[in-house]
């Protein structure tokens, strides 16, 4: 696999390129230096260092409660642990909704601490914010659908896009983040036929946890696809645990499975 054969931190240029001759791109969430040296061996490309870990390490019922220094702590432990996966890192709520200068002060401080790029939550109404950090040298990463940090207003962890005015929304929202400069987009919890539709119409790698096979690229909670985290897993997640028995192998796998286009299957589509 040539993306494999390079010895530098992956940057913005390798994924264009893989999004160029259409191989997937392979991202988990990370939050550790050891989780971090392990993807990094298996060849899993970006480690979104991700305010789920409000839920998989704290304890929360949701991700609002993590700060930024936490995320700023969690992001370098994970740069510490690595030397070839892309960093990526969560705005945890309240660090991205005020206004471009104060999310740009936010973003600053994640960079500081080893992100190369930072993903912020929200459509269309997020579009100015994106142009502002892009502008000023802040690789920004889109997230629509599912967005966690609003599940209270969205009644829960449904699926998004379902009728006509959604689907017309979600679309709307990530042509916007594209054309306000995302480098790519989170696409979470929706039919698989919108999530194909989406990433047909934007010219940037739509990631997708939850919204089908067509898209460049997925990503999953670390903790769901090793079968640690408790609870009731979503439709979207695969234990690889169960199917290899080790974490390295498990991680090796789903980084073999994404690439192949094997993973995610129909069972793991909405």
């Amino acid at each position: 696999m040539s993306s494999h054969n390079t010895a530098h931190r992956l940057t913005l240029t390798d994924f264009a390129r893989f999004y160029q001759s259409g191989e997937k791109i392979v991202m988990l969430t990370c939050y550790d230096a050891s989780f971090a040296a392990i993807m990094d061996a298996a060849g899993v490309e970006m480690l979104l260092v991700g305010d789920s870990l409000g839920n998989v390490v704290q304890g929360e019922d949701s991700t609002l409660p993590v700060t930024l220094e936490q995320m700023a702590y969690h992001v370098a432990a994970v740069k510490r642990g690595s030397s070839r996966a892309m960093i990526v890192s969560d705005m945890p709520f309240g660090t991205s909704q005020l206004g471009p200068e104060d999310t740009f002060r936010n973003a600053a401080k994640l960079m500081a601490a080893g992100a190369q790029m930072v993903k912020l939550e929200g459509g269309t109404e997020m579009a100015k914010t994106v142009e502002f950090l892009v502008i000023r040298g802040i690789p920004v990463c889109g997230h629509i659908g599912l967005t966690p940090q609003s599940v209270h207003q969205l009644g829960g962890f449904r699926v998004q896009g379902k009728d006509e005015s959604g689907a017309e929304k979600l679309s709307a929202d990530a042509k916007s983040l594209a054309e306000a400069g995302a480098s790519m987009i989170v696409l979470e919890a929706m039919p698989g036929a919108l999530s194909s539709r989406i990433t047909s119409e934007i010219s940037v790698p739509a990631i997708g946890i939850g919204a089908g096979a067509n898209v460049s690229g997925q990503v999953l909670v670390v903790y769901d696809m090793l079968d640690i985290s408790t609870g009731k897993k979503p439709r979207f997640v695969k234990n690889y645990m169960t199917i290899t028995g080790s974490v390295q192998a498990a991680i090796a796998a789903y980084v073999r499975e994404v690439k192949a286009g094997i993973f995610p299957a129909a069972e793991h589509t909405y």
